[in-house]
């Protein structure tokens, strides 16, 4: 409550409220400056940029053999507008103010969120797809990973309690996108490519290597809450916010 902590003047007999503002007084409400973007804005910049600039390679430079046939002009349009979608669905509904902080926007989630598409164009670009056999699988986890580890730190900003329903929230979205995706991939490649043979198998697997991915996520969110809520040491029996006065 303001006015529950008082300052007396040694000059003046009278007691005035801390925080509050005599007549005439000017920026006794400071506005808030903008800081410096963090290193979290930084790096968010460089994957979209890296990104969208081997797109554009993969798009146009039609006689290098690791790109034929892997629908790069298609992901030159949707990769950036599903990096781009959840940043500019947080600004919508935040109506970021020109005066916000930048230490206020969650860059960290922005960036995590982002990685996948960086990494599965740069596996393209340097043919990890068809030189390494595990790498496929291996995005999969990994890229699932890197992707809800983002939205549980977006979901850990409404303070859902408990802390296992985030973890659930985390995994089940998860589950949901690795789905959307296998059906992506399914309608671009495989229902008229030569890979119809194996797809059903090939399907199933990245599916559970998707969810997996974004259950590990889902329990990292999970830990990171239950530490951050356990209560801290306890304060000997006496002491308190303020010093005690002598005398």
């Amino acid at each position: 409550t303001v006015g529950a902590c008082a300052v007396v003047s040694p000059a003046h007999s009278r007691v005035r409220p801390t925080g509050s503002a005599r007549i005439g007084d000017t920026g006794a409400m400071p506005q808030q400056r903008v800081g410096s973007p963090p290193r979290a804005f930084t790096v968010t910049i460089l994957i979209f940029v890296a990104t969208v600039g081997q797109l554009l390679v993969a798009t146009f430079a039609t006689d290098l053999p690791q790109f034929a046939g892997k629908g790069f002009g298609a992901r030159l349009v949707a990769y950036p507008l599903l990096m781009l979608l959840v940043p500019a669905g947080w600004f919508l509904l935040r109506r970021l103010r020109p005066d916000t902080a930048w230490a206020s926007v969650p860059w960290t989630a922005f960036a995590l969120i982002m990685a996948p598409f960086l990494v599965d164009v740069t596996g393209n670009t340097l043919n990890l797809y068809d030189s390494v056999v595990w790498w496929d699988d291996a995005n999969h986890f990994a890229n699932w990973f890197l992707l809800c580890s983002g939205i549980g730190l977006l979901l850990m900003l409404k303070r859902i309690t408990p802390a296992w329903a985030v973890g659930m929230l985390v995994a089940g979205i998860g589950a949901v996108l690795a789905l959307g995706w296998e059906l992506g991939e399914w309608y671009t490649f495989i229902r008229h490519g030569t890979e119809l043979a194996t797809a059903y198998e090939d399907t199933l697997a990245d599916q559970a290597l998707g969810t997996a991915g974004a259950v590990l996520a889902g329990v990292l969110v999970v830990g990171r809450l239950s530490a951050s809520a356990a209560p801290g040491p306890s304060r000997p029996a006496g002491s308190g916010s303020f010093p005690r006065r002598s005398g």
